[in-house]
């Protein structure tokens, strides 16, 4: 090999190497801007002890869907989606006992109301 092809060859290495890695950075990068945004939607949405509007399937389907890329995204060995993905799992599962909790405290109150409309207090 020249000295010649063997610059190139480290050149092309080092591109390779340097277009990997902006790669992975923007990936890890939006993953980490799409995991502020729901993290905050659902804590948001536990602050405000409301879930009012929103559909407990909501959570449901985001729990399929991020268990089926969490699996896909092991399977063809993509860590950033095995993360992103394994955290929007967790995130459902929050949503989803938060629309739990809010509407169960709302069917006691809804009760109590009642109760107290018809003097059964």
């Amino acid at each position: 090999m020249t000295a010649g092809k063997c610059d190139n060859t480290l050149k092309e290495i080092k591109l390779e190497n340097e277009s990997a890695f902006m790669q992975e950075a923007i990936g890890w990068i939006s993953s980490f801007i799409l995991l502020l945004t729901i993290g905050k939607q659902v804590y948001k949405q536990w602050q405000e002890g409301s879930s009012e509007g929103v559909s407990k399937w909501l959570f449901i389907g985001q729990m399929a869907a991020s268990v089926g890329f969490t699996i896909y995204s092991w399977l063809v060995h993509n860590w950033v989606f095995v993360v992103t993905n394994s955290l929007m799992l967790l995130n459902a599962m929050a949503g989803y006992a938060i629309v739990l909790r809010h509407r169960r405290r709302a069917a006691r109150n809804g009760k109590a109301a009642a109760a107290l409309e018809t003097g059964r207090a």
